[in-house]
């Protein structure tokens, strides 16, 4: 068996330089069954390799839906989290509004006249909206939810795609070569 230590060609393909010695060892001798079993070595490997490829393609695509699933519960969060915000504060409106009803009487002002009944209409119209636009921030972070776990969808099935055309082209370079093995 030749081996090379170093080989140098020109532009075309042409050995210039060559460096090599004839081995007789042990591996020699094996070199007709390793010849003989290679096709069959390329062909489990490449079915080791499809398989690897199809199964980290349905991983990354499950922690991909796995995280948009994550993205919309958290529009369920949110949502609590709106109502719970809106009933304190509308516990806190009925407290400002007893206290500004409170005032205007020790002032000595008829309640619901005048400069008292333009300030609670103030004060109504202040909290309504807020509330909007507490409501609207909660629609605006939902919809923002709702864009990243579609995003997240997305790159599982790319991920899936992914692992797809990678199993292709270990099928079609494993043909290859047992085409190259066989002549």
């Amino acid at each position: 068996m030749k081996i090379y230590n170093k080989i140098v060609y020109d532009f075309d393909n042409n050995i210039i330089e060559e460096d090599s010695y004839e081995y007789e060892g042990p591996i020699t001798l094996a070199g007709p069954t390793l010849v003989a079993a290679a096709p069959y070595i390329v062909g489990a490997t490449a079915v080791a390799g499809f398989q690897q490829a199809g199964a980290a393609g349905k991983f990354n695509q499950s922690v991909e839906e796995r995280n948009a699933l994550v993205q919309e519960q958290k529009n369920e969060i949110l949502d609590s989290k709106l109502d719970l915000e809106l009933s304190r504060f509308d516990k806190d409106l009925k407290l400002l509004i007893a206290s500004q009803t409170v005032n205007t009487a020790k002032s000595g002002a008829v309640i619901g006249t005048g400069t008292a009944q333009n300030i609670k209409l103030s004060t109504l119209y202040t909290a309504e909206a807020d509330k909007k636009i507490a409501t609207y921030n909660n629609e605006i972070a939902k919809s923002r939810n709702l864009e990243e776990a579609n995003f997240s969808r997305i790159r599982g099935q790319m991920a899936r795609q992914r692992a797809k055309m990678e199993q292709i082209s270990i099928a079609s370079n494993v043909g290859s070569s047992l085409l190259t093995m066989t002549g």
